[in-house]
């Protein structure tokens, strides 16, 4: 089992629902993630998704496509993406960290280190799960396979326009959790309907035995807890990077930390 699987399974046990906050890792400056992963985890989270800087994130909207911006123009790429949790885990050997990015970067890396160099450095950095954006279902089998082989989980996007074909293809081939993408377009987009959300679970379910979660457009505790009444686990990513982005480096970590434990207390409640 992964360190997700295992975190997920505590949880049900506990009748709570997951935590898992997303920043993009470099931002506001390059030496702040670790902190700042820390600090979330301490605040309440129970799984990191840390987002891999790309010059082409077609799923992401404005304030997560500047945050990657300006972590590429830190000089943040995959190597020191994998540094950043090397240094997490020097710390904290138990919580999650899922990747989540794209296929140019992982692909790169691949031919710039060596074949399937990536998720061997991965794993021995510590990473638990990896979320491409853009690696269809259809085509990952063997990549979700090696990732396996190595306590890894493939974890995969479904929105709101996913037929029932997908949603099969998708429960062949993912592990770990599914993350439901609410809204139809990028992240940070539009507001949040929770009674379409609670209609859609459902007919995921139908399909995938995995945990679901939901994300795009929860901004704050009395939405967190609203999805988290019907999902397993509930993802907050823009909200974080805005409040975090204009801060002072010392207060970085504090300022998403106290946005984090007011999240976990609405979910808790």
């Amino acid at each position: 089992m992964s360190r997700i699987d295992i975190t997920l399974a505590k949880l049900k046990t506990q009748g709570r629902k997951a935590l898992i906050p997303y920043v993009t890792a470099g931002f506001p400056f390059a030496d702040v993630t670790p902190e700042l992963m820390h600090a979330m985890v301490g605040a309440g989270a129970d799984i990191i998704e840390l987002g891999v800087p790309f010059s082409d994130p077609m799923a992401d909207g404005p304030v997560i496509q500047k945050a990657g911006e300006k972590a590429l123009k830190l000089g943040i790429g995959t190597v020191q993406v994998l540094d950043m949790v090397r240094a997490f885990r020097s710390r904290d050997a138990s919580t999650p960290v899922v990747l989540m990015g794209y296929a140019n970067p992982v692909e790169r890396y691949d031919l710039k280190h060596g074949k399937d160099s990536f998720i061997r450095d991965a794993s021995q950095a510590g990473v638990d799960g990896v979320l491409i954006v853009d690696y269809p279902p259809e085509e990952c089998e063997d990549f979700a396979a090696k990732l396996k082989a190595h306590q890894m989980n493939l974890i995969f996007l479904l929105a709101p326009t996913s037929t029932e074909e997908r949603m099969a293809l998708v429960a062949r081939v993912a592990s770990g959790y599914v993350y439901y993408v609410s809204l139809k377009g990028v992240t940070g987009a539009g507001n949040l309907d929770t009674d379409a959300v609670e209609a859609m679970l459902p007919r995921i379910r139908a399909h995938v035995s995995i945990p679901v979660g939901v994300g795009f457009g929860i901004r704050d505790a009395a939405t967190a807890k609203a999805v988290g009444k019907v999902a397993d686990a509930v993802v907050i990513g823009s909200k974080i990077i805005q409040l975090i982005e204009n801060q002072p480096r010392d207060a970085v970590a504090a300022t998403a930390g106290a946005f984090v434990a007011g999240i976990r207390s609405a979910l808790d409640s």
